[in-house]
């Protein structure tokens, strides 16, 4: 689809993406770049990170891919000092890794909750404070997070546990770096996104099309929709906007299961209401 912003929005900016080769990052790397930014993309398998390269090289943007792991400093340390090498530079940090897996909470181990935890809110707290020198002029943090934690979600309190961490994180690091170095930290959280790896591992056929039939804006979003809501966070549309955590799920989140047919309703609500009207006078309605 056919961006609405400028071109230019965010030319003369580099970005730097973790978990930036595959899935949502990868989409908004793409689109950072598609507006004028420069890339770099972090991840830890090399023949992802060389095919996105050369994904987005082919668009014409000017990117980059490091190799590394967001759970050890020292790989964010290499990633961030490679790209001040490239570019000069660091204006954007998209925290997109993240890491998940269903599972009932009496078969997780500790040691599976503790690598969901290092990946998405350790993770994220790291290469935000080794990308932090570089960004004190007005810099950008975009959180990517989730929907999992506003309510509660099935199998996955692992993931709802590190997610709920980075939106507190956004915040406070919202406080504390934008009173006192003008750094905006926002963060994304996405609704199910269709074609990526989280939707294939997470959602079935059945769930899906129950989203489907709830309502016509319930559906599988997109990457690019969550792309579009980066662009925002990352361009002066943006500029006033800090410590918020955009959800991006056309609604699903407010919703309960519904129990019975609007039709179903309709005919209860006829129902009940005939009875009222044919009650006998000096019959209280709660006796109904």
């Amino acid at each position: 689809m056919e961006s609405p912003f400028k071109g230019a929005i965010l030319k003369g900016k580099v970005g730097l993406l973790t978990g930036g080769g595959s899935g949502i990052g990868y989409e908004i790397a793409a689109e950072l770049g598609k507006h004028g930014a420069s890339i770099v993309i972090m991840g830890r398998r090399k023949h992802v990170l060389d095919s996105a390269v050369s994904a987005l090289r082919s668009l014409g943007i000017d990117a980059i891919g490091v190799e590394g792991d967001v759970r050890k400093k020292e790989d964010t340390v290499r990633v961030v000092d490679a790209t001040i090498k490239q570019f000069g530079k660091l204006d954007i940090l998209v925290n997109a890794a993240a890491g998940n897996f269903l599972v009932p909470a009496e078969d997780l181990s500790p040691n599976g909750f503790r690598t969901v935890m290092d990946i998405d809110a350790v993770g994220t707290f790291t290469m935000c404070h080794v990308a932090f020198p570089y960004l004190k002029k007005g810099g950008i943090i975009i959180n990517i997070s989730a929907t999992l934690h506003l309510t509660a979600t099935w199998y996955q309190i692992h993931a709802s546990a590190a997610k709920a961490a980075v939106d507190s994180l956004t915040r406070s690091l919202a406080l504390e770096w934008g009173t006192d170095y003008g750094i905006r930290v926002n963060g994304i959280a996405p609704g199910p996104i269709d074609d990526t790896t989280g939707a294939s591992k997470l959602i079935t056929e059945e769930v899906n099309l129950k989203k489907q039939q709830d309502s016509a804006l319930y559906r599988m979003g997109e990457k690019w929709d969550i792309a579009m809501a980066a662009l925002y966070l990352a361009s002066d549309a943006g500029k006033y906007v800090n410590g918020v955590t955009l959800v991006v799920d056309g609604g699903i989140w407010l919703s309960s299961p519904r129990h019975m047919s609007k039709d179903e309703v309709k005919q209860l609500s006829k129902t009940v209401e005939k009875r009222s009207r044919d009650a006998p006078v000096g019959v209280p309605k709660s006796n109904l």
